[in-house]
């Protein structure tokens, strides 16, 4: 298949045809789409562009050796955010040391098509002042910050993040639940 057509191909296409042919030409290709907001997500996670450069190569390095591991429950996409997540909430966490230091990307909008998945309604959210939040989501646990990112920043559903982290629907409710009080405890102590 020539270069020029690629941009045709379905993600989860491409990615059969590179494990099929472990082909680093295709890879490249997945790369491409995909590099600006893998980075964008590290970011999130790091505390400078160049540890945030490090950390997207260090990703799309381990996810050439894990994509054959992707079985197609999800869109790729979807796959592909929880594998940074993971990786990045793995390295916070083998860096304890530096967590305190970390930045966090917050967005300004969040919204909730559930609203009654919890106590601690998303208007508790709305109301904290960005740069008091992005402090307390350095100071709660990372998988607890990856589940609001995925929410709230990423805008995932309640099904996507289920599949993403392969749990129960329920488990993805409570756990977002527990994390919002999480957040908002380490906020108001601060």
């Amino acid at each position: 298949m020539k270069a020029n057509n690629t941009d045709k191909i379905t993600d989860e296409e491409l990615v059969r045809m590179i494990v099929e042919k472990n082909d680093t030409h295709l890879f490249a290709v997945l790369y491409d789409r995909y590099a600006g907001v893998v980075y964008n997500k590290c970011y999130g996670f790091s505390k400078s562009k160049e540890e945030a450069q490090d950390l997207t190569h260090d990703v799309f390095v381990r996810l050439f050796v894990k994509l054959r591991t992707f079985k197609g429950k999800s869109k790729f996409s979807t796959w592909l955010y929880s594998f940074t997540y993971n990786f990045c909430v793995n390295y916070v966490q083998r860096n304890s040391a530096k967590k305190n230091e970390k930045v966090t990307v917050v967005t300004d909008v969040i919204k909730d098509e559930d609203t009654n998945v919890n106590e601690i309604d998303d208007t508790s959210l709305f109301e904290l002042k960005s740069d008091k939040l992005a402090k307390a989501l350095e100071i709660i646990d990372p998988s607890d910050k990856m589940i609001l990112l995925m929410k709230y920043q990423d805008d995932m559903s309640i099904k996507e993040i289920q599949q993403s982290l392969d749990i129960g629907q329920s488990a993805v409710k409570m756990r977002i639940k527990r994390a919002k009080e999480k957040v908002v405890k380490a906020y108001n102590e601060l």
